[in-house]
């Protein structure tokens, strides 16, 4: 069954003339009564009774309008929801993020976007950055936010924020006093490190191997609250992204900066290299890019 047979049909069941169909379509008379003879053939049935003047529906074309009109109604709207979608103007998307970090940098892009883009709702999901590679290989998000470096073979990278890794000690601490201080300097000082899902726990491990010690961890935690409360309780120092840091200014803990090595912290976005993306995906990465977060915090 071709859908120009639902169509001249139904066009000619509106007008009850052949002629008048015609004109609406743009297409000549006999063709269109080739059609939907064909039509009749295929269905085994008689839809027009043409004896009259007036065309008029039998019994079955009743029938065959009425789902003719459905089916047609339906394209349609397929036609105008698929436009919609490769315009960008509907779409869903789900984003792993990485908690805290991203709530600095999320909610006002995902308001711009949103505002620009009402159609499309964006699913953000809490993981911690080696979680969200993961999630991403299982197709479980589109994309997601974490700290580099990546896979470049694997993943495009959106880059978001680049930033210091300061250290954070108690007001009480004997750094307390100091704005800056090397890394090496640290090698007898309790480290209170983040749990080993977190890729800060291997930036900050490495690191303290690369200076000549392994760090003495006093406790691991998978909060940044609880963290940031157990160095003002005097319990250990921890090394923390600068915009977290400058939010501690309800807690007794002082910030040093690392002299040497100086130790970056960026996140991206990634998403899959060699995979197909939605739409509603594509239009999301490239606002980002156009409108870069503003580092925050500072």
């Amino acid at each position: 069954m071709d859908i120009r047979q639902l169509q001249y049909f139904a066009e000619v069941a509106k007008h009850k003339n052949f002629t008048k169909a015609s004109q609406v379509l743009f297409v000549s008379q006999p063709s269109i009564s080739k059609m939907i003879k064909s039509l009749e053939d295929e269905l085994g049935v008689i839809l027009l009774d043409r004896s009259e003047r007036e065309v008029v529906l039998t019994d079955t074309g009743k029938l065959v309008n009425e789902k003719a009109l459905t089916i047609l109604q339906l394209l349609e709207e397929l036609s105008s929801s698929v436009h919609e979608l490769v315009q960008g103007q509907r779409g869903n998307v789900k984003m792993g993020i990485m908690p805290t970090i991203s709530a600095l940098l999320f909610p006002k892009i995902i308001a711009g976007f949103k505002k620009r883009y009402p159609g499309i709702e964006i699913q953000m999901i809490e993981y911690s950055a080696k979680q969200v590679e993961t999630q991403m290989e299982q197709g479980n998000i589109d994309f997601g936010v974490t700290v580099l470096p990546v896979n470049t073979r694997l993943y495009e990278t959106v880059s978001l924020l680049s930033e210091e890794l300061v250290v954070i000690v108690s007001r009480h601490h004997w750094l307390a006093g100091r704005t800056s201080v090397s890394l090496a300097e640290l090698k007898n000082e309790p480290f209170i490190l983040f749990t080993k899902e977190f890729a800060l726990h291997d930036v900050v491990w490495q690191a303290c191997l690369q200076a000549g010690f392994e760090p003495e961890v006093a406790h691991m935690t998978s909060l940044w609250d609880f963290c940031c409360e157990m160095v003002a309780s005097q319990l250990g120092i921890s090394l923390i992204p600068r915009s977290m840091a400058n939010r501690l200014h309800h807690l007794a803990v002082h910030t040093v900066s690392i002299s040497h090595p100086q130790m970056a912290w960026e996140l991206a976005l990634i998403y899959p290299r060699n995979k197909y993306l939605s739409y509603a995906s594509r239009e999301f990465i490239a606002y980002i890019q156009a409108n870069p977060p503003n580092q925050p915090g500072l």
